[in-house]
């Protein structure tokens, strides 16, 4: 077998086997094919597509090219759960010790952030001591004892998409619906969950700009989770603005602590349980959505979920005293409002401009390197359909910079339109996708 051959067909329009496919991705990893032969033929796949069993022969590949989450010892189904990334997309800090409060195991890998804002482990970080630096006995072990665990992804999950990845970030060849779906459900498979539920954006605040986009990207990555042996559901969930009100990693942790005590943001807690429903019903904890959403509420309103945050942080060395004393979590030293320049109903929020307005703030990393400030970020005070008077602060600013406070708070206030008109209101759900052959 050549690699040659393999571009040549591609080329040509011709369906790669499953052994051509894990030819080149094994050869990949292992440093034996260059990059240059490697671009070529991510280009081709670009311009001539890959059929469904393309895609998930190299969703497999890339899978076995590293270590599998071997889940075997947890008992019970294990659940999990992937958001493709939004502003203000803090769902995994609520939605996982509420999830397991009704029972069902959540062992998850999470990554750190690179962009407007921190990852889940950035986020939770922000407790005092906490870590995902965890053995796999450990995270084992934690998941069958309290219920959730979540670790950071090491280097041996999934490394060909790791590799693969870097390489169509710099030759143009990101934006392939197979690439996409196959990358994020290589890291899903490997990290070894029975059933797998995804929150797919769309919006100005999501990788995928358009509805009908993100739709695409939802359907196929559930019929690779199908074909892989996986139970897998899609939410479709707008991001044309963030989501709930807090944009910035402590900050959003006291707003996912807020959720748990029954006091979160509607649009928040609407996508928790619709999220949360999808979990127990893949998880066998509930027949349809109703009962499900009831058992969520209930996990809510008994204090259940709060007490199984405290349990998940103390088990990962944080300090549990702060969920139930919020205030002992980072805080920034300038706290100031941006004011409407004009009274009229938010009409729009530019929502990736508002995760910019993070970054400056230094909540998120230009570079994998950076150092993110957990305390800072913005608070929205008026969302999308609310009413302004000028003056009224539209949001407050949590900075440690002045110059920075003053750049996010000129941003922000570019990235909102004031109409006289109130618009329509957009349903957060969009839709749910589901397998059918």
């Amino acid at each position: 077998m050549r690699m040659y051959d393999i571009i040549m067909k591609k080329r040509s329009g011709g369906e790669l086997t499953k052994e051509e496919i894990a030819y080149f991705i094994e050869g990949y990893t292992k440093g034996e094919i260059p990059d240059y032969q490697v671009s070529a033929l991510m280009m081709a796949i670009y311009f001539q597509k890959m059929t469904q069993q393309e895609t998930l022969a190299l969703t497999m590949a890339m899978a076995d090219s590293g270590d599998r989450l071997d889940l075997s010892e947890i008992h019970g189904v294990k659940v999990d759960k992937h958001s493709t990334g939004g502003v203000g997309d803090k769902t995994s800090l609520a939605l996982a010790p509420m999830v397991a409060a009704c029972g069902i195991s959540v062992a998850k890998m999470s990554g750190r952030g690179l962009g407007h804002t921190g990852g889940t482990i950035d986020k939770l970080e922000s407790f005092p001591g906490f870590t995902t630096s965890l053995t796999t006995d450990r995270f084992i072990e934690n998941v069958n004892r309290i219920g959730i665990a979540i670790m950071g992804q090491t280097a041996d999950l999934a490394p060909a998409d790791k590799k693969l990845y870097a390489l169509r970030d710099v030759t143009a060849t990101v934006d392939n619906l197979s690439l996409i779906a196959s990358s994020i459900m290589s890291k899903k498979l490997a990290a070894g969950a029975d059933a797998i539920v995804l929150d797919v954006k769309t919006g100005s605040g999501a990788f995928m700009k358009q509805e009908k986009d993100a739709r695409a990207l939802a359907e196929e990555m559930v019929k690779i989770g199908a074909n892989a042996g996986r139970k897998t559901v899609a939410v479709i969930s707008d991001m044309d603005q963030p989501l709930g009100y807090a944009v910035g990693n402590a900050l959003e942790v006291k707003e996912a602590i807020d959720t748990l005590k029954g006091k979160g943001p509607e649009d928040f807690v609407e996508l928790c349980l619709t999220l949360g429903s999808q979990m127990l019903m893949a998880g066998g904890k509930a027949e349809d959505s109703e009962a499900a959403e009831a058992m969520l509420k209930a996990v809510i309103s008994d204090g259940s979920a709060l007490r199984k945050l405290a349990e998940f942080v103390e088990a990962q060395g944080g300090d549990s005293q702060a969920v139930y004393h919020p205030e002992m979590l980072p805080k920034a030293a300038i706290v100031q409002p941006v004011p409407a320049p004009e009274s009229g109903y938010v009409s729009h929020i530019v929502c990736d401009e508002v995760g910019l307005c993070s970054l400056i703030l230094g909540g998120g990393r230009e570079t994998k390197d950076s150092e993110i400030d957990l305390s800072v970020g913005l608070v929205l005070c008026k969302k999308v359909g609310d009413y302004v008077e000028a003056g009224e602060p539209l949001a407050v600013i949590h900075a440690n910079d002045p110059s920075r406070a003053a750049e996010a708070s000129e941003r922000y206030r570019r990235a909102c339109s004031i109409t006289a008109e109130k618009p329509e209101k957009v349903p957060l759900i969009k839709g749910i996708v589901r397998y059918v052959q």
